[in-house]
């Protein structure tokens, strides 16, 4: 395998130690009232689901705390205006779309961050998911009304249904007494999901569907007449002053490529005192990668977009640790055997190997040069193919045992929440990605662990199912 690695040089980051916040607003979804004459395809729900399988389709259930717009082409939405106008400000919130779903959130009113469905797509424009999108001019020629729109750094988007996290500061135009402007609109900064897609843009007028002339202060707007989409958690926070920039850091950034298939082996903090020191990370050119635990053969992370930054395990002396580049879906808060032996299915899960004979045979390599991993356990030898998907929306697994066992059971899942969405699909964590069984499975069995839910299923010879993100 090539260790692809590039060096990036010197890069602006935000210093956000200098921003000040005023009191910021977070938006009590209990109705409708924090906005202006909401038309009637928003309403508030406990609940929101997404259907993988049809366009544009999203089952709210009874309760608040989630905002929802269900628009079709029948039946087409309106846009939602915030009663409060805001200058510079930060916005903070979580949305999820339905399949094929199109929105935006307008700063102002005036200037779009696409909302999409951008699933699995490997090269973002500005048309998609966390894009600025294009101005328009219709004195130009059909090829170039549209102009100036940016694309996200990379696509870090997520599965129709699941919850995406988007954070954006921005400034607003300034005007002198007059009302003539003095300076352009900028994005301070944009993160989605965890990963910074844009810094610094300025914004040199409105974007396409603006509600109007560019001016100091406006609404939030949320575009609501192209698809079917929810959000919950808005907070709005005026800023009294902008954060400050400096340029580069200590370090020069060491970033590994998968362009091809690419390994590294490495350790991987699983969360917040938690470390995986025997871990590889495996990514290639669908722009989707995982991270797996040798010690336990536990999948602990899956990943759209970039591959690895390695700085912190080359740079200087390093202390052996690489970081997802993408933005990161956790499957784990720490590495647990994938396989125990149980008297039934409500029997503890092992604590460790103790007693198990678990030890790694390392891996195999296809003629791709993709890993299957091989450990024995329980005097059986174990392979774990994973495998990439190749539209990039997730990773398949098939678990096989060199001959039949009884009592043998996988832990699927471990999660503050399991939602079984029937013919072999669960939805798990605060719809955080999906787990979806080969037909002809075992049925798993949801059961309380540890103030958890685990989602564990009967081995028999072959498991096989995908991981959806």
């Amino acid at each position: 395998m090539n260790l692809n690695v590039t060096k990036a040089g010197l890069t602006a980051t935000l210093w956000l130690c200098g921003t000040v916040l005023a009191l910021g607003q977070r938006i009590d979804l209990k109705d409708l009232s924090a906005f202006k004459n909401p038309g009637s395809s928003w309403s508030v729900a406990g609940n929101v689901f997404a259907d993988l399988n049809a366009e544009n389709i999203l089952k709210p259930t009874k309760g608040d705390g989630i905002l929802v717009n269900q628009s079709t082409a029948k039946k087409a939405g309106s846009d939602l205006y915030t009663v409060n106008e805001y200058g510079d400000v930060a916005v903070e919130l979580d949305y999820l779309t339905s399949k094929g779903a199109n929105s935006g959130i307008y700063l102002q009113g005036n200037y779009e961050i696409q909302i999409d469905d951008a699933w699995g797509l490997r090269n973002a424009t500005s048309h998609n998911n966390g894009g600025i999108y294009q101005r328009w001019d219709d004195s130009k020629p059909e090829a170039e009304k549209g102009y100036g729109g940016v694309a996200p750094r990379q696509n870090a988007s997520k599965a129709p249904g699941l919850w995406q996290h988007i954070k954006i500061v921005f400034q607003a135009p300034k005007f002198d007494a007059a009302g003539k402007k003095i300076s352009n609109a900028k994005i301070i900064s944009i993160d989605l999901n965890g990963v910074t897609i844009h810094e610094n843009v300025e914004l040199f007028g409105a974007t396409r569907g603006a509600a109007g002339a560019e001016k100091a202060s406006g609404p939030l707007r949320l575009q609501g007449d192209h698809g079917s989409v929810a959000f919950k958690n808005i907070s709005i926070t005026p800023l009294t002053a902008l954060p400050k920039m400096r340029q580069g850091n200590d370090d020069d950034p060491i970033y590994i490529n998968a362009e091809s298939n690419n390994m590294l082996r490495s350790f991987v903090d699983v969360a917040p005192g938690v470390r995986s020191v025997h871990a590889i990370s495996v990514g290639g050119p669908e722009k989707t990668a995982y991270s797996y635990d040798l010690d336990n053969g536990t999948l602990l992370q899956g990943w759209h977009g970039g591959f690895v930054d390695a700085t912190p395990m080359f740079h200087d002396r390093g202390n052996g640790t690489s970081r997802a580049l993408g933005s990161v879906t956790h499957f784990t808060a720490k590495p647990v055997l994938a396989i125990a032996k149980l008297a039934n299915a409500q029997d503890k899960w092992n604590a460790d190997t103790t007693g198990t004979g678990f030890f790694t045979k390392g891996y195999i390599l296809d003629s791709q040069e993709r890993p299957a991993f091989k450990y024995y356990i329980y005097g059986n030898t174990v392979t774990d193919d994973v495998k990439i998907l190749a539209n990039g929306q997730g990773i398949s697994r098939e678990i096989s045992l060199e001959k039949p066992a009884e009592g043998l059971y996988f832990l699927l899942a471990s999660a503050a929440a399991v939602e079984d969405l029937g013919n072999g699909l669960y939805l798990l964590g605060d719809k955080a990605y999906y787990i979806q069984l080969a037909d002809g499975s075992a049925k798993p069995v949801i059961r309380d662990a540890d103030g958890r839910k685990q989602l564990i299923v009967a081995m028999g010879s072959k498991l096989s199912y995908t991981l959806l993100f």
